[in-house]
Formats: C-alpha cells, sequence, structure tokens
C-alpha cells in the first residue's frame, strides 16, 4: 500500500511595518499629553509645596519676633515678608501678616501668654490653571489658591 503524501504549504498572511505606523502614531498622540500633564503636574505641585514651606518659616520668624518684648506688629510683619522675599516668592507684597498677641497656651498645666503670626498667600499655578481655565471656563476652578501658614509662640517675659 502506497501512502501518497502531499506537499501543499500553508500560506501565512504576514503585517508589513507600513500598516503598524498609523497604530504607533496614534499611540503616541493620546500618551505624550497625559505624560506631559502628569511631568507638569508634578513641577507644579512641587513648586506648591516649597512656596508652602516658605511661608511656615515666615509665620515662624515673625513669630520669633512677636514674642520679643516691645516689638511693633509692623516689625513682625516686615520680618515675615523679609523671609518670604528671600524665599524668592513673587507675589510676597500681596501677602497677608496678621498679628495676634492675645493668644494663650498651656505649658506644664499654666495658661502663658503667646503670640500667633499667621501668614496668608495667594498662589497660581503656572501651567495648571490656564489649563483648568480651558476646560471649565464658568467655574473657579482656575482662581488663585490662598495658602494659610500659622505659627504660635510663648511670649518672652518684660
Amino acid at each position: 500500500m502506497a501512502v501518497m503524501m502531499s506537499n501543499t504549504t500553508t500560506s501565512t498572511t504576514r503585517r508589513t511595518p507600513r500598516s503598524e505606523r498609523g497604530a504607533a502614531l496614534l499611540e503616541a498622540a493620546i500618551t505624550i499629553p497625559i505624560l506631559l500633564l502628569i511631568a507638569v503636574g508634578i513641577f507644579e505641585f512641587g513648586r506648591a509645596y516649597q512656596t508652602w514651606q516658605v511661608l511656615t518659616n515666615a509665620a515662624r520668624e515673625g513669630a520669633r519676633v512677636a514674642v520679643l518684648p516691645y516689638t511693633s506688629v509692623s516689625a513682625v510683619q516686615d520680618r515675615a515678608r523679609e523671609y518670604m522675599v528671600s524665599g524668592q516668592l513673587s507675589n510676597a507684597g500681596t501677602a497677608t501678616v496678621n498679628v495676634d498677641r492675645t493668644v494663650s497656651i498651656v505649658v506644664n498645666g499654666a495658661n502663658v501668654p503667646a503670640s500667633q503670626v499667621t501668614v496668608q498667600y495667594p498662589f497660581n499655578f503656572i501651567v495648571l490653571q490656564p489649563v483648568a481655565r480651558l476646560v471649565n471656563q464658568n467655574g473657579s476652578l482656575g482662581e488663585s489658591l490662598t495658602m494659610v501658614a500659622s505659627s504660635v509662640m510663648r511670649n518672652e517675659q518684660q
């Protein structure tokens, strides 16, 4: 008995690299804006955190001056603003510095007089706020944020 073998080859279709170029271009068009938004967000929130750190230290510096006897409120405000300027905050002149010398804190079970300095600073994102305004033109999404930092210290004895 003789067995005949057929010599047929199955043909497979191969994709050419030319037909995949459109898919790669589409994937790049979708992912590049997302990656750019993430990168810009990292930079913007890093700058916001650095600004908040400068404000916290400015409030602390103001409180250090406020606890000294016979210092004026303007001297406290000037010291806090000087720190914001040295921290390279561009809107240091528009920041609000409030001084309250009537605060009392508890130290070892006793109320002692203290001073509180609060700094309010209008912060603007450079890239994210204009993008937010494009997305939502009628809302408050693209407005500046008010960062608040506060410090309380015990007053020195007179």
